[in-house]
Order: C-alpha cells, then sequence, then structure tokens
C-alpha cells in the first residue's frame, strides 16, 4: 500500500536537490530585510516620504483642486457655488482677453521655437570648435540663464526707456538725429501696442539663447570624434556632417529642448508681468490666471477654468516626453 505524500515536503529538482519551499522563501525575505535597522527604516521613510508629501501637496493638491473649482462660482468668501461648464462657456464667447492671450503664448513659443532655439544652437556648434576664448564667451552668454525672467524685464526696461534707454540712444548716433530721444518723438517700446511684445520676446529670447547654448554644447561634447572623422573621410562637410551625422545622434537632447521650449513658452508670467503687468498687448493666459485670482473681484473658479486651459495645452509635450523617455528604456 503506497504512502500519501505530504504536501509540506520540499520538492526535488531535475538534479536530486530539494528546491526550498515558499515558506522558506519568505523566511528568507524577511530575514534581508530584517538587515535595516529600524534607524535605517526611519531614515528611509523620512527621504522618500517628505519629498513626496512636499510634491503631493505643492502639485497635485492645487492642480486636482483647480480642475474642481473651474466648474465652480467662488470668490474665497461666499458659498460656492457649482455652474458646470458656465465659465468655459464665457472664456470661449464673451472674456475678450482670452484669445488674444493664446495667440500671444502661440506666438511666445513660435518665436522660441523657430528663432530662439536655432539661435542658441549655432552658437553651441561655433563655440565647440574650441575658438579662441570660447569659455570667455560661454560665461557672457550664458549669464542671462542664471537671472530671474523678472530681473531680465527690469534690465530691459532700463533698455528700452524712451530718451535714456540704449537702444533709442544707439538709434540717434547711427542717424545723427534726436528724434529718437526728443520726449514726444522717442520710441516707446514698452509702452506702444504694436511693438511691446516683441520687444519683450527679444528681452525673453536673450536668456533663453544661453540656455539651449548650454544643453546643446553638452550634447556637442558627447559626441563621438570617430563620427566626425569618418564623414570627414567620405568627404562631408561641415554642414552636412553636422544635419545629417551629428544632429541625429543628438535626437535625445532635441526632445528634451523641444519640450523644456514649449512649457517656457507657456508658462511665461515674470518678465511680462513686470512690465505692465500684462495688459496693452502683453496679455498672456498665465497673466489672466493671476488676473482673475487675485485681482480685486478675486474670482477663483474662473481663473481656475483659464489654469485648466493652459494644463490642457501644456500636457501635450509632457506626455510626448514621457513617452519618448519610456520607450527608449531598455526592457
Amino acid at each position: 500500500m503506497t504512502q500519501p505524500v505530504s504536501t509540506n515536503a520540499p520538492s526535488a529538482s531535475a538534479g536530486g536537490v530539494l528546491a526550498p519551499s515558499a515558506p522558506a522563501k519568505r523566511r528568507r525575505k524577511r530575514r534581508k530585510f530584517s538587515v535595516l535597522t529600524r534607524r535605517d527604516k526611519f531614515t528611509l521613510l523620512f527621504m522618500v516620504g517628505v519629498p513626496a508629501f512636499i510634491h503631493i501637496f505643492l502639485i497635485w493638491v492645487p492642480t486636482i483642486a483647480s480642475v474642481i473649482l473651474s466648474f465652480s462660482k467662488w470668490n474665497g468668501v461666499s458659498k460656492l457655488q457649482w455652474i458646470g461648464t458656465r465659465n468655459y462657456e464665457v472664456l470661449a464667447t464673451i472674456y475678450q482677453p482670452f484669445w488674444p492671450a493664446v495667440q500671444h503664448n502661440f506666438i511666445w513659443l513660435g518665436t522660441f521655437l523657430f528663432i530662439a532655439t536655432p539661435l542658441g544652437m549655432l552658437i553651441a556648434v561655433i563655440l565647440d570648435r574650441n575658438l579662441r576664448g570660447s569659455r570667455i564667451y560661454q560665461s557672457v552668454l550664458y549669464m542671462p540663464v542664471v537671472l530671474s525672467l523678472a530681473i531680465v524685464g527690469f534690465i530691459w526696461q532700463l533698455i528700452y526707456a524712451p530718451g535714456s534707454g540704449f537702444i533709442n540712444n544707439f538709434l540717434d548716433v547711427v542717424t545723427n538725429s534726436t528724434k529718437w530721444t526728443t520726449p514726444g518723438t522717442a520710441i516707446d517700446w514698452l509702452g506702444n501696442h504694436d511693438l511691446n511684445l516683441w520687444a519683450v520676446l527679444v528681452a525673453a529670447s536673450w536668456r533663453h539663447v544661453g540656455y539651449i547654448m548650454v544643453l546643446y554644447l553638452a550634447g556637442l561634447k558627447s559626441v563621438d570624434n570617430t563620427l566626425r572623422e569618418a564623414a570627414a573621410i567620405d568627404g562631408a562637410n561641415a554642414r552636412q556632417t553636422f544635419f545629417r551625422v551629428i544632429f541625429p545622434v543628438l535626437a535625445p537632447i532635441n526632445v528634451v529642448i523641444l519640450v523644456v521650449t514649449v512649457i517656457e513658452s507657456l508658462r511665461a508670467f515674470d518678465i511680462v508681468y513686470v512690465i505692465n503687468k500684462g495688459l496693452n498687448g502683453l496679455e498672456l493666459l498665465s497673466v489672466l490666471i493671476t488676473t482673475n485670482l487675485l485681482g480685486e473681484a478675486s474670482l477663483i473658479g474662473f481663473g481656475s477654468s483659464i489654469a485648466v486651459v493652459l494644463l490642457l495645452i501644456s500636457i501635450g509635450p509632457i506626455i510626448f516626453y514621457l513617452y519618448r523617455t519610456m520607450r527608449e528604456q531598455p526592457e
């Protein structure tokens, strides 16, 4: 009569060696985890938990709250009223500054994308050739990057000042005329509705070009020189080598720069608010959000709806970046 086989007995492997049972494996894992002392566990929890809490409290909570409040009418004091999609309907049909602000944000994006970013890339390519004094040039061009856009706004206010600014005085010297600095006839670069947006874009690009230059310089330094040598042997000139060999290798850097450029364009706020609080031709979505949330009327629900629109516009490049990053990671 055969004896019943116990289900708790360790199973044998192909070589005759008994494999550890599931409870034994669990005990082994518990022993490995028990190597961490109570202090180690507390430190690990503190190092992970505090940044996670700050991130959730400062990013996710305001974001979710903005989405919820965008369907309400609330000034922060009175009773909150749910009005559905009324705020979005007012944005699209009645609120006049909204569509000009959207247009200005896309003009900002186009200027950064097709002028400032290529210019920063060109400067990086030139400085990558180890020109004499290239480190000095890099330091000078990078200097605006360490300044906030608010400080950049103050600096360019002085440069654009009618009558006493550098630009008008330079035009006065070049044309040998006093009309550029004479009160009443001097160009008011930041006060003219038709000029101020382009004048501010020059100031913002001054900072953005240095940022892009540094990113591309870091990417160019990491390119293998054998690629350039192989292209030279094949008879490619400098332009062909860059666009057909070097530029494709910089694909990860290009994606990062594209996402950074889009986000920098959409969240532009400091410089225009410093100059004239985003009025008289400088309306941006970020300025409209601040005006409605912190203005005299304190339209928190309506301002939140503008913030949600800006979030939806911004989330596209973020998803694209995450998709590219995760797709390139090895499985």
